[in-house]
């Protein structure tokens, strides 16, 4: 049996590999430059490849406070997104009020604002209030756009969990927490755990929001800036990169997988 699908022109084809590759191969660069035995520079093709700079890495301690810094940001600003983000999309969702739209686009409006507003105002804000700079500030400002992005994904999800099925289990006697655990989590599980996933993955690379909020303390990314305007062993950022991509890759990836079949609703017959 013939198939109706019809193959896409030659030229469309070579527009989507110039895409791709004009997308990937200065990342395909980072990797490269790891292995590079030239440390002060950035030579084509590299000079020679080793894997001293993994070694030099792993013996770094400045490099594991970071890495240590950012996990910790990323995971406690997660926990309050999923929280913050699944109640107000099960308000915005669940209900009909005066104001209900205009409310959903503040909840959103973090992440459509420019970073560099979000940390003018909070470093303004700390600073009015005189919070000291530390790692619980830049966990706040963290959370300002992981709670969008969790919000994002679990309203979606509730919009398609029909109300019968709520209804049904509280008629059935389950009284709010019952109806929540086993009606109501299942159906937006895999919603909750992509936007955290995803959560998890801006926070840990953030840098706008982190240079207005982070005062002395250095995350990640900042600390591969830094490395970056005050050049030592070059090869030591770009195999700390390698790290980023990969942190913020996994997660992205298992997001896409886990909300790819996100119309499939337990409990609602299909």
């Amino acid at each position: 049996m013939r198939s109706n699908r019809s193959s896409a022109p030659l030229s469309l084809k070579i527009a989507a590999a110039a895409g791709l590759a004009f997308l990937h191969l200065p990342i395909l660069l980072i990797f490269v430059y790891a292995f590079t035995t030239e440390e002060k520079s950035y030579q084509w093709p590299p000079p020679g490849f080793t894997l001293r700079w993994f070694e030099v890495t792993w013996n770094r301690p400045d490099v594991w406070q970071a890495l240590g810094l950012s996990v910790q940001v990323a995971a406690i600003s997660t926990v309050i997104a999923l929280v913050l983000g699944t109640l107000c999309a099960a308000a915005i969702s669940g209900s009909k009020f005066f104001g209900r739209e205009a409310v959903s686009l503040l909840v959103i409006l973090p992440i459509a604002l420019p970073g560099i507003i979000t940390g003018i105002a909070l470093r303004s804000a700390f600073s009015l209030a005189e919070i000291p700079f530390s790692m619980w500030t830049i966990i706040l400002g963290h959370a300002t756009f992981c709670v969008v992005v969790v919000y994002n994904n679990a309203v979606a999800r509730f919009r398609r969990v029909s109300g019968s099925l709520v209804e049904a289990s509280m008629d059935l006697g389950a009284n709010g927490f019952q109806t929540f655990r086993y009606v109501i989590l299942p159906n937006i599980g895999t919603a909750l755990v992509a936007g955290g996933m995803l959560a998890f993955a801006l926070s840990f690379d953030e840098v706008i929001v982190t240079t207005f909020t982070a005062g002395q303390q250095q995350t990640l990314p900042i600390w591969m800036l830094e490395e970056l305007v005050r050049p030592r062993q070059r090869p030591v950022t770009n195999v700390v990169a390698m790290v980023v991509v990969l942190v913020t890759f996994l997660p992205i990836l298992a997001a896409y997988y886990l909300t790819r079949d996100g119309d499939q609703i337990a409990g609602s017959g299909k």
